[in-house]
């Protein structure tokens, strides 16, 4: 019995997530479309794209941790210049280069992704089918 109750839970479960996804499909907004539609008086007008909200908070963050990792790498140069031959503060002060440049190539490849996704998902139909054919050509 156990079994059974078991079986047609997940086959209950099965049938009303493939609704759920075919309704969902059937009443999809693009992104700017759903962006206005969650408008309210005195927002900004774009949200995504070039001069969008997402793309100027997204980059001001990203500028801020790449900031901070060239700050870090000049602090684990300067360890490293005063570290007098000890072995711990030398290893200390490369462990924070290491993790500094780290941080910056972590912040630039961010970078990249976010104002791709943000340039992919831009309100202009055009760039849209640009963008979606460069990718289709990139993984075929």
């Amino acid at each position: 019995m156990k079994k059974f109750t078991k079986n047609i839970l997940q086959i209950t479960t099965g049938i009303c997530t493939m609704v759920t996804l075919c309704a969902g499909k059937a009443m999809a907004l693009t992104v700017q479309e759903g962006a206005e539609a969650a408008r309210a008086d005195g927002m900004p007008e774009n949200l995504v794209g070039p001069d969008g909200v997402f793309t100027q908070v997204t980059n001001t963050v990203l500028y801020v941790v790449g900031a901070i990792s060239v700050l870090m790498l000049v602090w684990g140069g300067f360890r490293y210049i005063i570290s007098g031959g000890d072995s711990k503060k030398v290893t200390d002060a490369k462990n924070t280069i290491l993790y500094a440049i780290l941080g910056l190539i972590i912040a630039f490849f961010a970078y990249a992704i976010v104002n791709f996704v943000l340039n992919t998902i831009s309100p202009t139909p055009a760039q849209n089918a640009e963008n979606t054919a460069l990718l289709l050509n990139f993984f075929a």
